[in-house]
């Protein structure tokens, strides 16, 4: 896979982020985009894993696809028609695209995976959302499931709706989560690894159901691409003098941040709204009057480690409440015979680390 940068420019928290795209070689991409012709329009897709390899991907593995679409009930209805098999058929039968669209909704995190899909002698797993909750999970982290997804590499195939822009937010307040957990000095490789593994703290799968190796072989094996989508963010942080970097080995850097209270102040304030809101109601808040003569609500930062503590407990809650929620959509969803192949597999997984 050959990656390139293409530089769109915009101001998040007065910072300038650069937003990334990967390019993949034409026939990889072309190849990725096939699964597309056979579904419904989407507004945005993008792919990630093992598919972000290129010509490494494991024909035996399944090519993972997040799905984005204006509206779920209409897509599922369209595909139902398009690709019935696809789908659980105890779903098909007793409610169509109307059962699928709930089940998502009010029982899941508002995402319906179809997994085990073949075509083209390739295994493939495509989960479909509402564009509104993607965004708005992008932004606030209110299930911090998706959101949790793009701020590991991902490859974008469409995006009509400018979620790569968007994103920018997701990768500043990531970097913020992952600083407050992390010591005074730390290499490159460790941040990543924080980063990745936010969205993991509190998931009941990584108990039984997945590699516990997981976080470090992401991080390891798209080490170059966790630098690529990160630098510009960090090299933001870096001129507000909360980082400072070293050379290290291996292309790789080591980093000092500003643990002072003034800068863990500067970090929980750059949090998505979620995360501050119940932050506030663990250790209080205080008004301050803004210029234009408008209130902001902060939260109370006594110390830097108190906040981080308070700030891991909410994230773990937020990521344990979605991650059995969606557990049990999917398993309903998936079908018994699907339900019982996908745990396996995972279990598998899990038992080999």
């Amino acid at each position: 896979m050959v990656a390139t940068r293409l530089e769109i420019w915009c101001y998040i928290y007065g910072v300038c982020i650069i937003v990334l795209r990967l390019r993949m070689d034409s026939e990889t991409k072309t190849e990725l985009e096939d699964l597309l012709g056979v579904l419904p329009p989407v507004e945005f897709c993008c792919v990630y894993g093992s598919a972000l390899h290129g010509r490494k991907r494991d024909k035996s593995s399944m090519v993972d696809y997040i799905l984005g679409v204006s509206d779920p009930l209409k897509w599922h209805s369209e595909n139902l028609q398009r690709n019935r098999d696809h789908y659980a058929s105890w779903m098909v039968h007793l409610g169509g695209s109307k059962l699928i669209t709930e089940v998502a909704e009010k029982i899941g995190v508002g995402v319906h995976f179809n997994p085990f899909v073949t075509f083209n002698d390739q295994l493939y797993k495509y989960g479909v959302v509402r564009m509104h909750d993607l965004i708005d999970d992008i932004m606030n982290w209110e299930r911090f499931y998706l959101s949790g997804r793009l701020q590991k590499p991902v490859n974008i195939l469409v995006d009509q709706m400018e979620v790569e822009k968007v994103n920018s937010v997701n990768l500043s307040s990531a970097i913020s989560a992952a600083l407050l957990l992390l010591p005074p000095k730390f290499s490159e490789e460790e941040l990543y690894a924080k980063l990745c593994s936010l969205s993991y703290m509190g998931d009941l799968r990584m108990l039984f159901a997945e590699d516990k190796n997981k976080v470090m072989k992401i991080v390891q094996g798209q080490f170059d691409l966790f630098q690529r989508m990160y630098k510009p963010v960090l090299e933001g942080y870096a001129a507000k003098e909360l980082l400072r970097f070293s050379a290290s080995s291996a292309h790789h850097a080591n980093i000092t941040q500003d643990c002072g209270l003034s800068a863990a102040r500067s970090l929980v304030s750059s949090l998505p709204s979620t995360v501050r809101s119940r932050m506030r109601m663990k250790l209080g808040e205080r008004k301050i009057l803004t210029e234009s003569g408008g209130v902001v609500h902060e939260v109370v930062v006594g110390s830097r480690a108190e906040a981080a503590e308070c700030m891991r407990k909410v994230l773990r809650r937020i990521v344990m409440v979605s991650s059995v929620r969606q557990a049990v959509s999917g398993l309903l969803t998936a079908g018994g015979a699907t339900a019982v192949r996908y745990v396996a597999k995972k279990m598998r997984k899990a038992w080999n680390s």
